[in-house]
């Protein structure tokens, strides 16, 4: 993915007529093939094809869905009408050109085929041979591959390799050609539909290539103390002007006093980040401040590229979504958000898997079957320094050596799972649990754990889960929590979990939010979709 440096030339290309000073070396006419004079019943011949293939780097790779598409035609050509380019030619080629615009990729854009393209739209000019008609052909369907496999697929990367494990979603792209081609709709989405949060997100990025064209973006200085209301410093009127291009700030007064306009632009700056808005301009605010809008772009691109792995959402009834850098889990019924709760998340070196699931089980006053790792690395020392420790902390061996051996710690207050855990069974023995630290749940950044997620409102999932069986009520839910004995209930139906990684995207009140990259996992994608060849 490449930024091209002007965009203005590049939309010319397809809107002016070529004037024989295009890719001409590409594009040689072979004055020995007899021009077109008809455009009815137009075939291809399988031997061109395979030549055409051989000598295109850029399409080889898709070899497979260029045979499948012509066969199934019976080599009959598509994007061509007696009249000669039909319609899906102009749409797709309209389609290319607004996404360039929007999204700066380079990679999109084909020379040869804007050319051949601009040659055929002025008829007027001259008649095309076979071999040009064959060119336009295969490039159209060419790009037309790379396109919906680049906005629709995403990168070939192996994304378990990038930290996530949720199957991705399945695109055909040779049916999806079919269907543009069959219907003459070249609105692909109506074909492939990527998910709301990517349109909410792709949306913003002609505001941040804005922002990035207009420059002004010098680091503002740290301090050594906050700034607070009422204020007066020449720092003021630069974090005023930057929070009015950022669209946190009305007005612009370019004054230096720390007023209330300010703080409340202050303060919705700081929940756009996740800092925790509490109006004071410290070192964290500072930091997401300088972060240029050359950055951000980057930091959208790369969660763009992560929605279109995403797989159709469930919305025939409830699921349940995470997302970990912004510490919050959303619970839907259908279409429709019953409730979001905070949620504290495995550390950078115990990081929480991207993963999906099915909730089947809640487990009242349960056990806590320690992890070998942690009976190893924590329990263990500790229990050498002190021979009551495992009393202590309502634990009780159930097993295994002296070297390892099997601790699980009793139902009650000092349960490290709390009251109640929600298990959806899983290779990475993740799950939902209650804490009795709830004090963690206050700081802006929640990366706690050792890999399982901390529910802030444990009852309150628990109620909504089960407020279809009337057997089920607050005091009862209440007692089982309290209780001294483990209680297994199985969900009548199993519910859809998936826990994603997303530190870019537009909430529900449609604001642009941003969050820091806790596992680096934008990192390592930024370096496959923006390495330089």
């Amino acid at each position: 993915m490449k930024s091209i440096g002007i965009f203005v030339s590049i939309m010319l290309l397809y809107l002016c007529v070529a004037c024989g000073n295009g890719d001409d070396k590409n594009v040689e006419r072979d004055t020995s093939i007899n021009e077109i004079t008809s455009f009815n019943n137009l075939f291809l011949d399988s031997n061109k094809l395979e030549g055409f293939l051989s000598g295109n780097n850029r399409f080889r790779k898709y070899e497979k869905q260029f045979i499948d598409f012509y066969k199934q035609r019976n080599y009959e050509y598509a994007w061509f009408d007696s009249s000669g380019l039909g319609e899906q030619a102009r749409g797709f080629i309209n389609l290319l050109s607004s996404t360039i615009s929007t999204m700066h990729d380079s990679s999109l854009y084909n020379s040869k085929l804007v050319t051949l393209y601009n040659a055929f739209e002025d008829n007027a000019v001259r008649k095309h041979t076979a071999e040009e008609v064959l060119n336009t052909e295969l490039l159209l369907t060419g790009q037309f591959f790379h396109y919906a496999a680049k906005m629709y697929k995403g990168t070939d990367s192996n994304i378990a390799d990038l930290g996530w494990f949720i199957p991705r979603k399945k695109i055909n792209i040779t049916a999806l050609l079919d269907s543009v081609i069959q219907t003459g709709n070249t609105e692909v989405d109506k074909f492939a539909a990527l998910n709301a949060e990517y349109k909410k997100l792709s949306s913003f990025l002609p505001f941040l290539y804005k922002l990035e064209k207009e420059g002004n973006w010098d680091s503002i200085p740290q301090r050594k103390k906050a700034l607070h209301i009422n204020d007066d410093t020449v720092i003021i009127a630069t974090i005023k002007d930057r929070l009015y291009r950022l669209g946190d700030l009305a007005y612009n007064d370019s004054t230096t006093l720390f007023d209330s306009a300010l703080f409340s632009a202050v303060q919705s700056f700081q929940r756009r980040m996740g800092i925790g808005a509490d109006g004071a301009i410290g070192p964290k605010m500072i930091e997401e401040l300088n972060i240029t809008p050359a950055q951000r772009i980057q930091q959208v691109m790369v969660n763009l590229e992560r929605m279109r792995w995403m797989p159709p959402p469930h919305r025939d009834h409830e699921f349940i979504a995470v997302n970990i850098p912004e510490y919050k889990m959303y619970v839907y019924n259908e279409d429709t958000l019953k409730m979001d709760i905070n949620v504290i998340v495995g550390t950078a070196a115990n990081s929480t898997v991207v993963f999906s699931g099915d909730l089947k089980y809640i487990v009242f006053a349960p056990y806590w079957k320690v992890p070998s790792k942690i009976v190893r690395n924590e329990i263990l020392p500790a229990m050498r320094k002190d021979t009551g420790y495992l009393r202590k902390h309502q634990m009780e061996r159930t097993g295994g050596p002296d070297t390892l051996p099997a601790i699980r710690q009793l139902p009650g207050p000092l349960n490290s799972l709390g009251k109640v855990k929600f298990l959806f069974p899983n290779n990475y023995d993740i799950y939902f649990h209650d804490t009795p630290n709830r004090n963690l749940f206050s700081a802006s950044s929640r990366s706690f754990s050792h890999g399982c997620i901390r529910v802030g409102e444990p009852k309150k999932l628990a109620e909504f889960l089960l407020r279809n069986d009337t057997s089920w009520n607050e005091t009862r839910i209440d007692t089982l929590m309290s209780g001294v004995k483990e209680k297994w209930v199985t969900l009548p139906r199993a519910i859809p979990v998936v826990i994603t990684y997303f530190t870019a995207f537009v909430d529900d009140q449609g604001i642009l939010n941003f969050r820091r990259d806790i596992y680096k996992h934008d990192e390592k994608l930024a370096d496959k979709l923006f390495a330089k060849e």
